[in-house]
């Protein structure tokens, strides 16, 4: 997007795209092998215990022998996305601002293929990072398709991207 080999300077080209001068800059810090030791523990983990906050997390780490605060794991769940499953306030009453949406598929007969697709993701831990799961439901025929990129969490533009697909 932001070419700085480009005879336009870097500020008139962020300036054209709508975005601040310092992101055109921002290079992301790789995440160490040892958080991703941490994250990898903190996620198996989270699948036995999924009530578990950061503070039990720690303990379960510190027994362990992990030594390791209550705020890095809680930085470590937020960068992965996981967080302690529990009771919320409200969860039956509907909002009023949530918008209601109609069900399209009442009246309509599925007779065949590409008519109707349904989608849903997931990720898989590896042992260098996740890859994503996708399943595709094409009308009444599944269709699984592996997809996504195994790459590293570390955001490093340099590292491979390997985009997988194949069909069931």
């Amino acid at each position: 997007m932001i070419d700085r080999a480009h005879p336009l300077p870097v500020s008139r080209q962020v300036k054209l795209v709508g975005i601040s001068r310092s992101s055109a800059y921002y290079a992301p810090s790789p995440v160490s092998a040892a958080d991703l030791a941490l994250m990898r523990r903190i996620d198996e983990l989270h699948l036995e215990h999924p009530f578990a906050g950061a503070r039990m997390l720690m303990r379960l780490l510190k027994r362990e022998g992990i030594a390791i605060g209550r705020k890095h794991v809680g930085t470590l769940m937020r960068k992965m996305g996981i967080e302690a499953l529990y009771r919320k306030p409200n969860l039956s009453r509907k909002h009023l601002a949530h918008k209601i949406w109609p069900y399209l598929l009442r009246d309509r007969k599925i007779e065949r293929s590409n008519q109707v697709f349904a989608l849903d993701t997931t990720y898989i831990p590896m042992a260098q990072g996740f890859v994503y799961l996708v399943l595709v439901q094409i009308g009444s025929a599944n269709r699984l398709e592996l997809s996504g990129q195994n790459e590293l969490i570390s955001g490093d533009d340099q590292a491979p991207r390997r985009q997988t697909s194949c069909r069931f």
